[in-house]
């Protein structure tokens, strides 16, 4: 596996496309006795500077941790197509109604039964501060065969990249 370390833009560029491809992340935040609590969570959008939006419940146990704990990590895994993310950040909990609109969707009717005027509605904006992907280059089958003859004949097959994303 090959290092490509990503910056600025294109480190943005790279995460939108993982996040966008993978969609459901693990959230993964710190209760108050400092264990974890993990919760999947479709993003609704990754911004120009690498932020990810999501919208969260005010009576979920995630939006309780985030008031004690504002740090967040989320990992991505879509393991047909062997891609990987970890990102780490800092989360802003508001009531923004023009974000609320806009990620205002069929899906959110089934988390938020009130509908988009919901007063529980929070918008969840991390804002991501260490990113690392794993990316396959080629379909599972290939890798798969690819990693076996390296390991067979000792050829140098490159399966795909791993690096930081610089944001």
């Amino acid at each position: 596996m090959s290092t490509e370390n990503l910056n600025k833009q294109e480190a943005v560029e790279k995460l939108k496309e993982l996040v966008d491809k993978i969609d459901i992340g693990m959230v993964i935040t710190r209760t108050e006795g400092d264990e974890l609590h993990i919760v999947p969570i479709s993003r609704q959008e990754v911004d120009e500077h690498g932020n990810i939006w999501m919208l969260i419940s005010a009576e979920s146990n995630i939006h309780q941790n985030l008031i004690k704990n504002k740090q967040v990590d989320i990992a991505y895994s879509h393991v047909g197509d062997y891609n990987f993310l970890s990102v780490s950040g800092k989360a802003i909990i508001s009531h923004d109604r023009v974000r609320i609109d806009k990620y205002w969707n069929k899906m959110m009717e089934a988390w938020f039964e009130k509908g988009k005027d919901d007063p529980n509605i929070r918008v969840l904006k991390v804002e991501t501060s260490d990113a690392h992907y794993w990316d396959n280059k080629s379909n599972k089958l290939v890798t798969f065969f690819k990693a076996a003859t390296n390991a067979i004949t000792g050829a140098k097959m490159d399966i795909g990249r791993e690096g930081t994303l610089d944001l």
